[in-house]
């Protein structure tokens, strides 16, 4: 039996960076039933932040620190408002469906598998605060493995959400949440106001002052519309 060749035997394998973009390809495919392929896969509006944020880390690891702050804004121009400090650490499978007005802080650390929804703040509880901590400690959250967090939602000051934590629209998390929890906002409830109902009153108005002492205007009334309160 012959040997195979060398040429036969060797199968070399595909960049590291190449294997990682057909991976964040994949996971908008998974996460987002409107796009069908790979090709529509490359005009989802949040992907320049992920991959401008991936070159951008590796830049700011290196001490690049102006020029990744210099791509991590053209990124943020290009998504349409997703901001991505470079030295957050962002884990595998990272996903922000629509991305409008998105924003992860510095020291930010997000596991694997994680999605965020549009208008996500992963920040800090205000700079006024900072001074309070250790010098170069985390300001931002850390947000386990395969964390849901919806439209809205802001998670502020160094927290910890827990692994498979699902975060509603529009929470406010300022606590650590325990690993398979279920944060949601208060929901909101409709309340019958019996229709748009205008009300008129009368409501006195000051007259102007007099330009002389005599023939003073008198005192006039006027209809004042009150819609209703929400």
């Amino acid at each position: 039996m012959s040997r195979p060749s060398a040429r036969r035997r060797y199968r070399p394998s595909a960049p590291r960076w190449y294997r990682s973009a057909v991976a964040d390809l994949d996971t908008i495919r998974s996460r987002d039933p409107s796009v069908l392929s790979r090709g529509e896969a490359l005009l989802h509006p949040a992907l320049p932040a992920v991959w401008g944020y991936r070159v951008a880390h590796r830049l700011h690891r290196r001490g690049l620190r102006r020029l990744a702050r210099l791509l991590s804004n053209t990124a943020r121009v290009a998504s349409g408002g997703v901001e991505i400090h470079p030295g957050a650490r962002i884990g595998r499978g990272f996903f922000v469906d629509h991305g409008a007005g998105t924003v992860i802080g510095e020291t930010a650390v997000i596991g694997d598998d994680v999605t965020l929804f549009h208008q996500v703040t992963l920040g800090s509880t205000g700079w006024w605060h900072d001074p309070s901590g250790p010098a170069g400690g985390r300001r931002h959250p850390v947000v386990g493995d395969r964390v849901v967090i919806g439209a809205g939602a802001a998670v502020l000051g160094p927290v910890t959400v827990g692994s498979d934590t699902v975060i509603g629209a529009h929470a406010l998390v300022l606590r650590d949440v325990p690993e398979g929890s279920r944060v949601l906002a208060p929901v909101a409830t409709p309340r019958r106001t019996g229709g748009r109902r205008s009300v008129t009153r009368r409501a006195a108005v000051r007259p102007a002052p007099a330009r002389t002492a005599a023939g003073a205007p008198p005192r006039t009334t006027a209809t004042v519309t009150a819609f209703p309160t929400w």
